[in-house]
């Protein structure tokens, strides 16, 4: 990357409303049962630390899921589904040749004059939609409305009976991202990198498509936090206690002890809910968003970091003020 400013601060964007969904089938696991699992498992996941999570039945596909995540950050933001613009849909748990699932999704929903279409990213998603819808909105300047939605299935790609099957879930976020931000707030900036060296950290390949992590996951995914966190301080001019929250997607909780401590972040202001629902692929920070606006914890005028990493590699993040 040779830009060293922020992309969007001057954009006038805002993320304007959020939304999650869960599917009905909620599994607790067995907190005294912590299966010791094989020499991956110990390095990437170490001890179990997820209460529950969430499975998707065949009824709660990726656009069943993300419309309903999307009506409420709709609902949240007070726009209608026929003023969206633009639908980005990112997943890659369920990915398809034809047809994509933004196209049906956008139509679930009633939003039918968007352009909708589908991203990937593995768990990066979300930062790729939202980054990919911003830059839209350049080239269109009649656009008011676009919405991100990140749905995933988690649960399809890990091997049944595995200790990587306790530790994934289910669920759909979506954000609003808006035209309207107030002087200071909204979109301040997003930074997306892909690594092909780091291409087999994280592998799904046939003919099972079941996840696959190496061993040294937790290394690869903490120097790319770091990395990461370096570059986007900087294009902002940002230290990293000014951040009010850091919501990033959550891997394990091996790496989030990781990153935290490699970067000295306050435990209360690292936001996952990574015990209650598992990993959540793209869909983990959206979700994340979505419970704190709700509940009272996202206020007007906070400063949200949320960094990811994915299969690919790809390591990105989102910067932004409330």
């Amino acid at each position: 990357m040779h830009d060293e400013t922020s992309l969007w601060r001057e954009s006038g964007l805002r993320l304007s409303g959020f939304g999650h969904y869960y599917p009905r089938l909620l599994v607790e696991n067995e907190t005294a049962d912590d299966p010791a699992g094989n020499a991956v498992d110990e390095a990437v996941i170490g001890r179990l630390d997820v209460r529950s999570r969430h499975v998707a039945d065949e009824e709660e596909t990726p656009a069943y899921m993300g419309v309903r995540a999307a009506r409420a950050a709709l609902e949240q933001a007070g726009v209608g589904a026929d003023e969206v613009d633009l639908l980005v849909f990112s997943n890659w748990t369920d990915r398809q040749f034809v047809p994509e699932w933004g196209p049906h999704a956008a139509h679930l929903l009633g939003a039918d004059r968007a352009l909708a279409f589908d991203v990937c990213g593995a768990c990066t998603g979300f930062v790729h939609g939202v980054q990919t819808a911003a830059a839209l909105f350049g080239a269109h300047a009649t656009w008011r409305h676009a919405l991100v939605v990140s749905s995933e299935r988690f649960s399809r790609r890990v091997r049944p009976g595995s200790k990587g099957e306790l530790i994934v879930g289910d669920a759909a976020g979506a954000a609003v991202l808006s035209r309207g931000a107030e002087p200071d707030a909204g979109l301040w900036d997003s930074l997306l990198i892909s690594d092909g060296s780091g291409r087999e950290t994280v592998t799904v390949y046939p003919p099972n498509g079941w996840i696959k992590s190496s061993r040294e996951l937790v290394s690869i995914a903490a120097d790319s936090h770091a990395d990461l966190a370096q570059r986007m301080l900087a294009r902002s001019g940002t230290k990293m206690d000014e951040i009010d929250w850091v919501v990033p997607h959550p891997g394990t909780g091996q790496l989030h002890t990781a990153v935290r401590e490699r970067l000295s972040i306050p435990e209360e202001r690292f936001i996952t809910n990574y015990e209650t629902v598992a990993n959540t692929g793209s869909a983990s920070v959206p979700i994340v968003l979505s419970e704190m606006s709700r509940d009272g914890r996202l206020k007007t005028g906070d400063l949200c970091y949320t960094p990811t990493v994915g299969s690919g590699w790809y390591y990105g993040g989102l910067l932004f003020r409330v």
